[in-house]
């Protein structure tokens, strides 16, 4: 709902954009912005907290699609020469919410007069002034309520909230809670789901801004940013990660341990002859989401050795003058010139 700010404060220059920028241009700007004056960024310093909070209220404006249209309405009747201040209702001075809310109902003050709610029409999202002061001076006709032309007066239920967050991998696989700080909200705790990704979007039901009495409250849209892992990497609800063996475990088969994002670890059969870049599936190691698990995939990655024991090198050069004839290219060079 409109308040003498909308009118007093130009909410496109407190963030810094033109007034013909689109969404994304104006999300990106109150992030960066955001972000260079949060107060844990600036501990002790008034200003930088003055100016969150204004940007803050500049967003909560601009941000969202219907109170942009009111407010671009509202400054489109400003700059068309009416003014008006706090004041008595009626009076000379009379501030511009007292005198809307006069009209409506029996259209006069202590009527219980509706609000009028302004939208963007005609050639160049101009206000259709028409259709505004058609609203304004309806009197007590039947049927003429909120938004007038018969709409039925109702509540209005709260706005969306758009916010980001970035949690750990292990957060993101198992699921956590995080605290977010809001300069028109305050602090909010919302649950991450087990299984959220890189990037996804969730809504919290109920977590936005408050609506009008009796109605529900806008929900929180939260983008969440997840951190790399030094070892995991993630494929859908698999995880996967490289393991390193010998070029004796490969060649022979062997058992051997794989790490567990839990801490744990489980064995492994690597089969003999096994090269480097096959996959071997953990079943049920990976992401869980619901009833369904995903898998944890373990890419072979054959160590070769940077230095070699006397020993270790007899026993290759044996091993080379066994394989002498054999060319394991000849089938690529072959394939190449087909």
């Amino acid at each position: 709902m409109a308040s003498q700010d909308w009118f007093e404060k130009d909410f496109y220059a407190i963030l810094g954009v033109p007034q013909d920028a689109d969404a994304a241009t104006i999300k990106k700007t109150y992030r960066k912005v955001a972000r260079t004056m949060h107060p844990d960024h600036n501990v002790g310093d008034p200003q930088a907290e003055e100016r969150f909070k204004e940007v803050g209220e500049a967003y909560a404006v601009l941000g969202d699609p219907e109170k942009r249209r009111e407010y671009d309405a509202i400054r489109a009747m400003s700059h068309g020469g009416a003014r008006f201040t706090a004041g008595g209702p009626g009076g000379p001075g009379a501030g511009f919410e007292d005198i809307f809310s006069a009209f409506g109902g029996a259209g006069g003050p202590g009527a219980g007069g509706q609000r009028v709610r302004f939208d963007t029409g005609g050639a160049g999202g101009q206000p259709n002034l028409e259709d505004i002061l058609g609203q304004m001076f309806a009197g007590g006709a039947p049927g003429a309520g909120y938004g007038g032309y018969g709409a039925p007066a109702g509540p209005r239920p709260g706005a969306d909230v758009q916010a980001s967050t970035r949690i750990g991998f292990r957060d993101a696989v198992e699921g956590s809670t995080v605290s977010l700080s809001s300069p028109d909200l305050g602090r909010i705790n919302a649950r991450i789901p087990a299984g959220v990704k890189d990037g996804q979007r969730i809504r919290l039901r109920g977590k936005g801004r408050q609506g009008d009495p009796g109605a529900p409250a806008g929900d929180l849209i939260l983008t969440v940013a997840v951190d790399k892992h030094p070892v995991y990497g993630r494929d859908g609800d698999n995880l996967t990660l490289d393991l390193p063996v010998t070029f004796a475990e490969a060649a022979l088969g062997a058992t051997v341990a794989v790490p567990t994002l839990d801490g744990g670890s489980v064995k492994v059969k690597v089969a003999p002859g096994t090269p480097s870049g096959r996959v071997l599936r953990l079943k049920g190691r990976g992401v869980k989401r619901g009833d369904h698990t995903g898998d944890l995939l373990a890419r072979v990655q054959v160590v070769v050795p940077q230095r070699l024991t006397d020993e270790a090198r007899e026993a290759v050069e044996r091993m080379a003058a066994a394989e002498d004839g054999h060319d394991p290219r000849a089938d690529l060079f072959q394939r190449a010139r087909a």
